[in-house]
């Protein structure tokens, strides 16, 4: 795959979705090398000028950090060693038979900015206002089209591949010591569902969603299955179904808060293909089917133990951080002097080693809560098609399916649990249904020592 992606190939790639840092874009040419993929470009804010082309190297203190990685280190661009870091560290912490770190390929700058112009009326306005393709990479990551099941053939036009896209987000609640009081609230409510609360504010939703990453993660089918039906209430960005992989449910950059009358049964009428069941009763059997698999996999719980790995909280891993980069605290500066408990001492005290593990672990972490999750389905024809290791029996349908298995983060933080303190003193209105760390202990069976970091 020698070749460079020219201007006129844009024509070749249409518009799937966007998240806050990349855009996607699915092939719909007829090369060989194309098919079944789909490319993951970079964007730039507005804000900031194209000045960023991946070949920087690390500097020194990101060096410190991922030391104990020297393929990271000795990387010669940027780009090369956000894709090692996928590589040699995400793949051996979440199984790499459910990480795709896929490969580069090279593009030239009249094919991203001539796929920048083809995108720009099907993205959500308001990712437009903030960022834009960078058209100064020359490379952009090519990776498997999990909205389809491998070695989906056309010619089988019986045959139907249902995909289904998950944002998690994150599956616990922090008990670090180093919360400051003010912020207590962390510890019992989602940072979900108070970013929610934040981007309501904002104007970035219309709605708040009625999702509880708790529930996902609670290790019971009944948590599953309500985290499901809560996404399917208020999708957001959080959840999206492709058939054959065509979107049929979900926005494609964010835009759907809610799901609509029109929208359900478009949905309910593409899961005809897939699911058989009585009529209004393909999404439950939808719901079932991914309920099921979801917790035969084990994914979860695998993803929640590098969840974990931030221990302390981003209120105690910006200390760490501070004394990597050899500056003055600015968050003991702004507690001030006194103020200051004595708990941060604590961290800055810590050997050099101790500190640099804090703040990788706490940065790799921030990588599980904010990943992507495909689970791609079709239906069993052929008994001896694949290994019934990877399937799952839907009772209701008698059916088999086949499934494929450091100072921004601390602003981010602190502007969204101060916005959710401020807007409980302003009203009378608390939480309102959010699952307690103490009631999915006593639903599932969990003790205290196992939820604890």
């Amino acid at each position: 795959m020698g070749a460079i992606l020219q201007g006129k190939d844009a024509e070749e790639w249409t518009y799937r979705g966007e998240g806050a840092v990349n855009l996607v874009l699915a092939y719909c040419g007829s090369s060989p090398h194309f098919v079944g993929k789909v490319l993951r470009i970079q964007k730039v804010p507005n804000d900031r000028p194209e000045c960023e082309n991946g070949h920087s190297a690390l500097v020194n203190h990101e060096s410190s950090l991922w030391g104990k990685f020297e393929c990271i280190v000795s990387a010669p661009t940027r780009e090369i060693a956000e894709h090692i870091y996928v590589q040699k560290v995400m793949c051996p912490l979440l199984g790499s038979e459910h990480v795709d770190a896929g490969i580069h390929v090279l593009v030239s700058r009249e094919f991203l900015e001539a796929v920048d112009n083809k995108v720009l009326c099907q993205r959500p306005s308001w990712r437009v206002d903030a960022a834009r393709i960078n058209s100064l990479h020359d490379s952009v990551l090519l990776i498997s089209d999990h909205s389809v099941f491998p070695h989906f053939s056309d010619s089988l036009k019986e045959d139907f591949c249902v995909s289904v896209e998950i944002k998690p987000k994150g599956g616990f609640l922090p008990t670090s010591e180093f919360i400051a009081e003010g912020n207590a609230v962390k510890k019992r409510i989602t940072r979900f569902k108070m970013h929610q609360a934040l981007k309501l504010h904002r104007g970035k939703i219309s709605q708040i969603s009625q999702y509880h990453p708790l529930d996902l993660f609670s290790g019971s089918k009944d948590g599953i299955r309500k985290a499901i039906e809560t996404l399917f209430i208020t999708p957001q960005n959080n959840f999206r179904v492709f058939l054959n992989g065509s979107i049929i449910f979900g926005g494609m950059g964010g835009t759907a808060d809610s799901t609509s009358s029109t929208a359900a049964q478009s949905f309910h009428d593409g899961l005809k293909h897939v699911i058989s069941a009585k009529d209004g009763m393909h999404i439950k059997g939808f719901v079932d089917l991914l309920t099921e698999t979801i917790f035969k996999s084990g994914l979860l719980n695998r993803l929640l133990e590098v969840q974990k790995l931030d221990a302390i909280d981003i209120e105690g891993a910006i200390h760490s951080y501070y004394d990597i980069i050899s500056q003055p605290c600015v968050v003991c500066r702004q507690i001030g002097g006194k103020k200051s408990p004595a708990r941060y001492s604590s961290i800055h005290s810590m050997q050099r080693d101790d500190k640099v593990r804090i703040v990788r672990d706490y940065l790799i972490s921030a990588t599980a809560k904010d990943l992507s999750m495909m689970i791609s389905f079709k239906s069993k024809i052929n008994m001896e098609e694949e290994s019934l290791h990877h399937a799952v029996f839907l009772e209701s349908s008698k059916q088999t399916f086949y499934y494929k298995k450091m100072e921004y983060y601390y602003e981010l933080d602190q502007q969204i649990v101060n916005y959710y303190v401020q807007m409980l003193k302003d009203t009378d209105v608390l939480d309102c249904g959010e699952p307690t760390q103490e009631s999915l202990n006593t639903s599932t069976g969990i003790d205290n020592g196992e939820m604890a970091n």
